[in-house]
Formats: C-alpha cells, structure tokens, sequence
C-alpha cells in the first residue's frame, strides 16, 4: 500500500502535464476537488471536523502555503519538464535542515549540513546544464522550499489533530487563498476557469485518488510501518515519477548528461541520508 502511494504521488506530476489549463486554475481545481472528497470522507466515517479556533486558523493559513507549494510545482513542470520540477522537488531536505531549528529550537546538525552542501551541489549542476529551463527550476526550488514550510508546520499539528482534518481544512483554507487572490486580480489577468471534458476527467482523479485517497492511504500505512520506513520509501517519488515521464511523453523527457549526474547527487543525498542518521544513532547508544 506504502509504494502504491508513492506511485500515485509520482502521477501528479504526469496529470500536471497532461491538464491543459494553467498551473492557478489547476491548483484551484484540485483543492477544491479535494476539499469536497475529504468531506465526503468525513461524513462517511463520522469523523467530526471541530477544531479549536487556535488550530482552526493555523490549518486554514498553512493551506495557503501549499497552494503556493502546488502552484510552482505545476507551474516549474509547465515552464521546464516534469523530470526537473520533481528532482527540484527532491531538494526539500535541503530547506528543511535551515529552516527547521529556528522552529524546533534545536540546532542543526553537521550531517544535515552535509547533506545540504551536497544537495546544493546537484542543484548547481542541474543549473550549469540546464539553462534553458532556468524558470522551471526556479520555480521547482521554490515549490520545494514551501514543501518544507508546511511540513514542519505540520509536525506538531498531527500529533493532536486527525490526519484527514488537518488535509481538509488546509484545502478549504488554500482554496479560500487562491479565490481571494483570483477575486482581488491584482494584474487583470483572465482566468481560464472553463475546462474540457478530458481536463475534467484528470482533475477529477488528480483531486480523488492522488490527493484524498492517496493520503488517508499514507496516514493508514504508519499504523503498520515505522515513520522511517515510510520516509525512505517516499524518496521513491522523483524515482517514479522521471520513469513515468518518461513511458509517457518519451523524448522530450530525456535531459543532458549534466542533468541527471546533479539528479543523481541530489538523489543520493536524500537516500543515504536515513541510512547514516540511523547508524550515527546506533553508534551513540
């Protein structure tokens, strides 16, 4: 159930690509998709959605922050390819050793630094090669970096809230965000809200089965597994993502030598990264 998960985390980026409208209308679409889906879920198993009003707003102001995650992801695959805006997205590790001491008051250890460095090292590379998709990946770092954020938001928070609450009000209150920002239209931009039936048919499994279904499957699997091996296994997302990417669109997602020896670094640091914090602990006990 744990791969299957990833699996279908790995088929956003593909749905991205194929979904014709753009990465706003797109964002807006989903979480409005999976904000009916949760609550339909809600009601179905009885769960109750009454959240102190603390936590209420909390919940609402982090959807905000992954619609602006969602929304550079799409936007990075639009603008570049999906294989960049998902090794892009494998950089959150980065942002999270820099960020996450100044939330949790601890200090940041001297393997979360290395792994930084290295992971800055791919992503450099990715840039020395790729110059033409220099946007993409601009956008794919900074959809990363709002991954993290609301992460480590989210740390605390599902230690005293149901998973499938905290997934609902974040849709409803990214929604709320994205239909502010559209309502406000602070360029006069025209957006595209009309879609066509094949749009629609995408959405709709993007908004069900990879965002709704896909995580209350995530949340159920850590009944079984350790967090760590359902971390380890995320890190397959990029992984299965690139491959799918490329059954599917072929030659267009094939990159530079240069590109997938920065992936590979990248990669690596995310993979070896549980492996040698876990021996580290061992060895201290």
């Amino acid at each position: 159930m744990l791969h299957l998960t990833v699996f279908i985390w790995g088929f956003t980026a593909i749905l991205g690509q194929l979904i014709s409208i753009a990465a706003l209308e797109l964002v807006w679409y989903r979480m409005l998709i999976a904000c009916i889906s949760l609550f339909i879920y809600h009601i179905w198993t009885k769960k109750s959605l009454i959240l102190a009003q603390k936590d209420l707003l909390k919940m609402l102001g982090i959807g905000g922050i992954v619609a602006l995650h969602w929304f550079f992801f799409y936007h990075s695959i639009k603008t570049s390819t999906i294989s960049v805006a998902l090794v892009c997205l494998s950089s959150s590790a980065l942002f999270t050793s820099f960020l996450s001491p100044f939330y949790t008051k601890q200090k940041s250890s001297a393997l979360d630094l290395g792994i930084g460095l290295i992971i800055i090292a791919g992503i450099i590379l990715i840039f020395h090669f790729e110059t033409s998709y220099t946007t993409g990946i601009i956008y794919g770092l900074l959809a990363s970096l709002m991954a993290s954020l609301f992460t480590i938001l989210n740390e605390k928070a599902v230690k005293k809230i149901e998973p499938a609450s905290i997934s609902f009000y974040e849709m409803l209150g990214g929604l709320a965000f994205l239909s502010t920002y559209m309502a406000l239209n602070p360029r006069g931009e025209h957006f595209q809200m009309q879609i066509s039936n094949s749009d629609l048919i995408y959405l709709l499994i993007l908004g069900t089965i990879c965002t709704a279904i896909a995580y209350v499957m995530g949340v159920a699997v850590m009944k079984e597994l350790s967090a760590y091996t359902v971390v380890l296994t995320t890190n397959l997302e990029p992984l299965y993502g690139i491959v799918l990417a490329y059954l599917i669109f072929g030659s267009k997602e094939l990159m530079s030598a240069g590109f997938y020896q920065g992936a590979a670094l990248i990669l690596l640091a995310v993979f070896s990264y549980p492996f040698i914090k876990s021996r580290l602990k061992a060895f201290q006990k």
